[in-house]
């Protein structure tokens, strides 16, 4: 794009969140309802339940839909190899200006080491990502080494299993482009994931927030 070409995500409400580096932004689903994001936790420092996550980790980790980088930060100061990917050009900035590499790639395009990342992160309701957790899950089930590689997920706090379309409002009348999205809990995902070439491990919480760690079988 020429320097004085107008950026397309200029009236995105995400990317507007991002550089901000707060709401407010909501998902709006399509038959109006809505669900608040956290974007403020999101472009602030990795917390106490993300290390709760990121002390799970092994080896080199991918973190999926990595928003403004944070989770990439605080694995690198920890000696992790980290890449996050993001669709979003305003994700990957702010992820590089916080010190973190970061790809704007979909987890569905070719990506760097695929099948020997030891670990991958789905934060922040990432599961979500395509609408399809099965198809989701198969993917990076390509992605990290099939000795064992491991999953950490963020659930839904509730034991919901739905497929949603939304896009991203700030409240203000500002809307961006409706995309697919799911919203899944533990229960529902511990199921998914042993017929998609995972094995659920131990879940837990960490204030409102829920976790499950899955581990790679091959088959």
């Amino acid at each position: 794009m020429d320097a004085g070409d107008p950026d397309p995500a200029a009236e995105d409400p995400y990317a507007h969140a991002l550089r901000d580096g707060g709401g407010p932004l909501f998902l709006r689903r399509a038959d109006g309802g809505s669900m608040p994001t956290d974007v403020g936790r999101w472009c602030a420092g990795a917390d106490a339940a993300d290390m709760s996550v990121l002390h799970r980790c092994e080896g080199s980790v991918l973190d999926i839909g990595c928003g403004p980088g944070r989770l990439v930060a605080a694995l690198q100061e920890l000696g992790h190899a980290a890449l996050g990917i993001d669709i979003s050009a305003a994700a990957v900035a702010r992820t590089e200006d916080v010190g973190g590499s970061a790809l704007r790639r979909s987890v569905f395009d070719r990506l760097p080491d695929e099948g020997h990342w030891r670990s991958a992160l789905l934060m922040d309701g990432n599961i979500g990502i395509g609408g399809d957790p099965p198809a989701l899950l198969r993917r990076i089930a390509g992605l990290v080494d099939p000795e064992g590689g491991l999953l950490m997920v963020e659930t839904a706090s509730a034991d919901v299993d739905e497929q949603v379309r939304v896009r991203f409002d700030d409240g203000m009348g500002h809307a961006g482009a409706p995309f697919p999205w799911a919203r899944i809990g533990c229960h529902a995902l511990s199921r998914m994931a042993t017929a998609t070439g995972w094995t659920p491990l131990e879940p837990w919480s960490v204030g409102e927030r829920h976790f499950l760690e899955l581990r790679r079988q091959d088959h």
